[in-house]
């Protein structure tokens, strides 16, 4: 993948002819090129053409990738070691709040994934071209990123001249250096959906480092497997285990978007029982196929895309309906099973079976029946299920060992591919989950698990410290949080208004913001926060921050049913009294009528711990904890539930605001 379509000297740009770059952008363009685009460079050619002889040594690339978006900025100009970033609105009259976002979002990015620019100044530039004059405003963040300047055609360079001798301590760099700079992008889920959606790989969309999970080492291991079962006449199910926010999602969408449709006889889909999760992406993918192809030959409505993306993503409980019709092999031969730990233990499906549907003694998990599904093709099959470890939180969530257990029972000729990491205690609670299969049945690839969390990218040991700190090891837990206290910020505050005011100082342009609290979390009512009042998911995390219903609005607030699976840049943890802090662990409630009660089931406390371990690890960026100081004169609130994991907090190193 290139990281430019062109880029060149000053000269050289400028003894080139317009045909010639023209040329080689529409080259390296991997899509139908519209005559808007077309016109779109030719306009910006010339008029850099006209305005740069007076930046002499300065350096241009067009259409320079952002990996983690899955999209390109126009023009980046570097000159006198500043990096422009620059975004044409070629025939705009006016500064759209969008256009000013999108390329504030843009030099974002290459701050924080791109190796070269860490320790550069980055100033994003609107060019409406036919806009009135603007005079630039000089403001800056800590990470030297400026706010957005807006200039129109005529004036961008006297504002880049000007910018350029107003920016202290700057040292001028190899512009071929920066040009090919490694690129450590971490997209969201939604980004990386919208990408694979329009057919970038994931090699384009994430981590090249060779410190991060080669997420492209487990599609390439998964392929192989696919192809080996396909060849010769073989069931086979892959177990892809990781880390919270390791990228299993992001793993699996890749293997059903390059599986879809691949050949006449082969058909990919991805399935998840999350709910929230299934609606946010089909309705991303279709919101984003609207406003790409509006105005064009090919311009669709909102219910069309959202024919198309359901075919690629689907709740499994839709797949499991229409399994239960009939007995038909499903048109699709491999299927990927997201959060495939959250599948239904017999006792659950069983209930829901003769509650919901009317069918009477049906005696298979969750799991095994998907299988039986899968298993009615006559020759190749393949499932991969993602799984996360310690992720149930749900009653009637099997965990892993159901699947395992229903292979053992019925499907002795399916082929299984686990990790090197199953055995660990997240993933089995202990169970020897290898004791009944063959050696020949058993295969084991350490490709399979996914071990660098890629949310939180400011640090890769937030999944650890939070590990540490649910596990009650208060050393660990000090030593990992002063390894990333300086990548990843995370703080503790009584005031949830302290707690509003700090998410919103910390996000910028289009960075997501948004308040989570556990389902039980019930007496954090009355400082406004009501875990009762459910939100829609894709209005909550997709709509813009004005919208009163969205995320960034920071007035409802989702709990871990409404966010598993995906994630906001900043994140403000509602910590209530269901979880407290003793000497040797954690005391679990469960709020009832009027009173707070004891959980004393084990599995009901694993679901509790594991709720707030999926909250703690939602933020890409940084969180804040908010902890209530309670109320004596209520009996429900007392600060002594709120101030032993206050304190807790704060003996981690965890500062408070």
């Amino acid at each position: 993948m290139s990281r430019a379509y062109y880029s060149a000297t000053l000269e050289k740009f400028l003894n080139d002819s317009e045909d010639l770059i023209l040329g080689e952008l529409t080259r390296h363009h991997q899509f139908a090129l519209e005559d808007l685009q077309r016109n779109s460079w030719l306009s910006q050619i010339q008029i850099l053409k006209e305005s740069l002889g007076r930046l002499a040594g300065c350096y241009l690339a067009f259409e320079y990738a952002i990996p983690r978006m899955g999209k390109r900025v126009d023009v980046v100009l570097l000159y006198k070691g500043v990096v422009f970033s620059l975004e044409f609105k070629v025939g705009e009259r006016e500064y759209l709040n969008s256009a000013v976002e999108q390329s504030l979002g843009y030099a974002i990015d290459l701050k924080n994934f791109h190796e070269q620019s860490h320790n550069k100044a980055i100033v994003p530039m609107v060019i409406a071209t036919e806009a009135v004059s603007c005079e630039p405003v000089v403001e800056f963040y800590s990470d030297r990123v400026f706010h957005p300047i807006k200039s129109n055609q005529y004036n961008f360079v006297s504002h880049i001249e000007w910018l350029s001798n107003e920016i202290k301590e700057v040292e001028d760099f190899n512009p071929f250096d920066w040009i090919e700079s490694i690129y450590k992008p971490t997209p969201t889920i939604i980004e990386a959906a919208q990408a694979l959606y329009k057919g970038h790989s994931v090699n384009e969309i994430s981590r090249s480092d060779s410190g991060a999970i080669n997420l492209g080492a487990t599609s390439d291991a998964i392929a192989k497997i696919i192809d080996s079962s396909k060849e010769n006449n073989r069931k086979s199910i892959c177990f892809i285990t990781g880390v919270p926010g390791a990228g299993k999602t992001l793993a699996g969408l890749n293997i059903a978007n390059e599986r879809h449709n691949i050949d006449e006889g082969e058909h990919a889909v991805f399935l998840s029982g999350n709910g929230p999760l299934v609606e946010v992406l089909q309705e991303a993918l279709a919101r984003d196929e609207v406003s790409d192809k509006k105005g064009t030959a090919q311009q669709i409505t909102k219910n069309q895309a959202l024919t198309k993306t359901k075919a690629f993503i689907q709740n499994i409980h839709h797949f499991r309906d229409d399994a239960l019709q009939n007995d038909f092999p499903p048109i699709e031969r491999v299927v990927v099973f997201d959060e495939a730990q959250r599948a239904w233990t017999l006792e659950q499906t069983s209930s829901f079976m003769s509650r919901k549907k009317g069918i009477k003694n049906f005696e298979m998990s969750e799991p095994e029946f998907l299988i039986s599904v899968l298993d009615r093709h006559k020759d190749w099959t393949i499932i991969i299920c993602l799984i996360g470890g310690g992720q149930e939180i749900n009653t009637g969530e099997a965990g892993l060992t159901e699947w395992f257990y229903a292979i053992q029972k019925d499907y002795p000729h399916w082929d299984v591919y686990v990790s090197n990491k199953l055995t660990d205690h997240e993933y089995t609670n202990g169970e020897d989950v290898y004791s009944s299969f063959t050696q020949q049945q058993l295969t084991i690839k350490e490709e399979l698990h996914l071990a660098v969390s890629l949310r939180s990218y400011r640090s890769e040991k937030l999944a650890a410290f939070i590990k540490a700190f649910l596990d009650t090891n208060l050393e660990d837990a000090k030593e990992i949080y002063f390894q990333l206290k300086d990548d990843y910020p995370i703080v503790v505050t009584r005031n949830i208004s302290h707690a509003k005011k700090w998410l919103k100082q910390k996000a910028r342009g289009r960075e997501s913001l948004g308040i989570t609290a556990s389902s039980g979390a019930y007496r954090l009512r009355p400082y406004g926060i009501h875990v009762k009042s459910s939100i829609e998911p894709k209005t909550w995390f997709l709509n813009d921050n004005n919208d009163v219903r969205s995320a960034g609005f920071l007035e409802d607030v989702a709990t871990e049913f409404d966010i598993q699976g995906l994630e906001l840049d900043w994140t403000c943890v509602a910590w209530d009294a269901n979880l407290r802090k003793l000497d040797d662990g954690w005391d679990f409630k469960n709020f009832r009528g009027t009173n707070w009660q004891n959980v004393n089931d084990d599995i009901r406390k694993r679901y509790l711990l594991n709720t707030y371990r999926v909250l703690l690890t939602r933020a890409r960026q940084g969180m804040v904890v908010f902890l209530p100081e309670g109320d004596e004169s209520d009996r429900t609130r007392k600060p002594e539930f709120y101030d032993p994991v206050f304190e807790y907090f704060l003996r981690c190193g965890v500062p408070c605001i």
